[in-house]
């Protein structure tokens, strides 16, 4: 059954106490975020319709939100996700390339995972870094200018860090 711990349930609390009595729905995004992040990176449908409950939301109206954004993630993802971005100026300035220089390198679609858990490949709307095009996001860090070269660099990295942490 999921649940939070007691120290993540306090956290939420906190969320909740942040905005006006009877607008506990303000406080969606960084619980869902909470949740992504407890329990295993994803949210599950299950995992929506606690958060649902905590914050007293019909389930529906978590699953709309969750849906709406890139940023959660509605299915297991690995450990390092390529999110690049596929929005107009990236577009330009060669993003698909790099869309299809990643799937190619790692042997995955959009929206897969590499066999090993390790990457996982996204497309995403506009991430606000437009003058650095093309460009992606790796957890809370951009990657910009990329380039074949840059890509292979990360995947590098990647698997440098997971080597290191296992």
């Amino acid at each position: 059954m999921i649940k939070f711990t007691d120290e993540k349930l306090k956290k939420v609390q906190e969320i909740v106490a942040r905005y006006p009595e009877g607008r506990q729905k303000s406080a969606l995004l960084p619980v869902l975020h909470l949740a992504q992040d407890e329990f295993g990176g994803w949210l599950s449908p299950e995992t929506m319709d606690y958060v649902a409950g905590l914050l007293k939301l019909e389930p529906i109206e978590v699953y709309e939100v969750a849906t709406f954004y890139s940023m959660y993630n509605l299915k297991p993802v690995g450990r390092f996700v390529f999110e690049v971005c596929q929005t107009g100026p990236c577009m330009l300035r060669g993003s698909d390339q790099i869309v299809d220089y990643i799937k190619q390198r790692l042997g995955i679609g959009v929206g897969e995972t590499t066999p090993d858990g390790l990457f996982s490949l996204k497309t995403v709307e506009c991430l606000g870094a437009c003058g650095y095009a093309p460009m992606m996001q790796l957890g809370k860090y951009y990657r910009e200018h990329l380039t074949k070269e840059k890509v292979d660099s990360i995947i590098d990295e990647c698997r440098q860090n997971a080597a290191l942490n296992n």
